[in-house]
C-alpha cells in the first residue's frame, strides 16, 4: 500500500520531467502579458496635445492604497494645459504603494488615466518608485504640441473635447467674464 502511494507521487515527477520546459530568456525576451493586464499608468493627451487630466483628484480618492497624489490648479488664458477650467499641476503615483487594482482608471471622468501592460517597474530606492507627472504623461505624437497652449490657439482649433454641443472650453477674460459664446455642433 505504501509503495503504491510512493509510485503515485513519483508519477507526478516523471510526467513533469518529460514535458518541454517553459523558459523565457527574460531580459532579452520578455514574457507576453494579457491585453487586460494592469501595469504602468499613463496620463493621456487629446489629439492636439492638451492633457486630459483636469485635476479633479477622483483617482486619488478612489485609490485604496493611497498611492496617488494630485494637486489641481486653474488654467489661465495665457497658459492652458487642459480644455477644462483646471489641470493637474502636480501628479504623483507611488509604485511602492500601488496595488494595481485599476480603481483609479474607473474613477477618471475624462479617461485621462489608463494602465498599460508594462510591468518592469523596479528602482534602486523607494523615492525612485514615485513617478511624477512628467514621467506619467504620454509622449507627444506627430501633430501634438507641448503644453501650455493659449486660449486663442485652442479656440481656433474648434475641437469637440467632451463630445457635447460645446466645442471649446468656456474661455474667460482676466475679469472672469466669458469672452465668447462656445461654438455649437448641432446638426
Amino acid at each position: 500500500m505504501a509503495l503504491l502511494e510512493v509510485l503515485k507521487g513519483l508519477s507526478v515527477t516523471a510526467r513533469h520531467m518529460l514535458r518541454r520546459p517553459v523558459t523565457y530568456q527574460y531580459p532579452e525576451e520578455p514574457k507576453p502579458t494579457s491585453p487586460r493586464y494592469h501595469g504602468r499608468h499613463y496620463l493621456n493627451r487629446y489629439a492636439d496635445g492638451l492633457e486630459r487630466c483636469i485635476g479633479c483628484e477622483l483617482c486619488a480618492w478612489a485609490c485604496p492604497a493611497d498611492a496617488i497624489f494630485v494637486q489641481g490648479a486653474d488654467n489661465t488664458p495665457e497658459a492652458r494645459y487642459s480644455p477644462g477650467e483646471r489641470y493637474a499641476s502636480d501628479y504623483q503615483i507611488s509604485y511602492a504603494r500601488c496595488i494595481f487594482c485599476g480603481l483609479c482608471i474607473e474613477a477618471c471622468p475624462t479617461r485621462a488615466l489608463t494602465m498599460s501592460t508594462e510591468y518592469e517597474l523596479a528602482g534602486p530606492s523607494r523615492e525612485a518608485l514615485v513617478f511624477t507627472k512628467e514621467m506619467l504623461l504620454a509622449p507627444l505624437t506627430e501633430g501634438q504640441e507641448p503644453t501650455p497652449h493659449t486660449d486663442e490657439r485652442v479656440r481656433a482649433r474648434g475641437i469637440n473635447y467632451y463630445g457635447g454641443p460645446q466645442t471649446t472650453p468656456p474661455l474667460t477674460s482676466a475679469g472672469g467674464a466669458a469672452t465668447a459664446e462656445p461654438k455649437s455642433t448641432e446638426h
